[in-house]
C-alpha cells in the first residue's frame, strides 16, 4: 500500500497499470488481483490505511481541541496534496469519497451531536452525522484539489471551525493570536 500511495504520488494520477503497482512494491500483479480484486480497490485501500495510520491518531483525539484536531487533518491532506488529488480526480474518486466519508463520520458520535443539536432521534443524529461527513470533505476535496499553491492548513482548519460553530450557533471563542479555538 506504501508503494502505492507513493507511486501515484510521483505520478499524480491514478491511471497506474497494475504491473506498474505491483512492481513498485515488488510482489506479483496476481498477488494484486488476490488481494484487492483490481487497481481501483488497491488504491482505496491504500488511501484508508494512509488515513487509519497518519491521520486518524492526531485528528481522532477527542481530547484534544478541536482547532488541533482540524489543524491536524489539514496538515495531512496538505503534506499529500499530490496523491490525494489523484485519488480524487481519478477513476477511483467515488469509491475514494465514500472511504474518506465512513473513516471521518466515525470521529463523529452521537453523544456529541446530540450535546451541540440536542435531543436528537437516532435516524436524524446518523442524518446530520451523514450531512456534516459529507459537506465537510466537499470543503476539503474542493481545497485539496482546486486551491493555490502551497496549501494553507490554518486557513482551512479555520474555516471548518467557523463553519462547525455555526452549525452548533455558537461563536467561536477566540485564542490569543485571534483564531478559533
Amino acid at each position: 500500500m506504501a508503494a502505492a500511495v507513493r507511486l501515484v504520488s510521483e505520478q499524480g494520477t491514478t491511471a497506474l497499470s497494475v504491473t506498474d503497482l505491483a512492481d513498485a512494491a515488488d510482489v506479483s500483479r496476481q498477488l494484486v488481483y488476490l488481494q484487492f480484486g483490481d487497481r481501483d480497490a488497491l488504491l482505496v485501500a491504500a488511501a484508508a490505511d494512509l488515513v487509519e495510520r497518519e491521520l486518524l491518531p492526531g485528528a481522532g483525539d477527542a481530547g484534544a481541541p478541536r482547532r488541533a484536531r482540524m489543524l491536524a487533518m489539514a496538515r495531512h491532506f496538505a503534506r499529500h496534496r499530490s496523491f490525494y488529488r489523484a485519488m480524487l480526480t481519478g477513476s477511483c474518486a467515488f469509491a475514494m469519497t465514500r472511504a474518506l466519508n465512513r473513516l471521518f463520520g466515525s470521529l463523529i458520535t452521537m453523544a456529541g451531536l446530540r450535546e451541540a443539536f440536542g435531543d436528537l432521534d437516532d435516524a436524524t443524529a446518523q442524518d446530520l452525522a451523514a450531512l456534516i461527513t459529507g459537506g465537510t470533505g466537499a470543503i476539503v476535496n474542493d481545497w485539496v484539489i482546486d486551491a493555490d499553491d502551497p496549501l494553507d492548513p490554518e486557513e482551512l482548519a479555520d474555516r471548518l471551525l467557523r463553519l462547525s460553530a455555526a452549525l452548533a450557533h455558537s461563536d467561536p471563542t477566540p485564542t490569543p493570536g485571534g483564531r478559533p479555538r
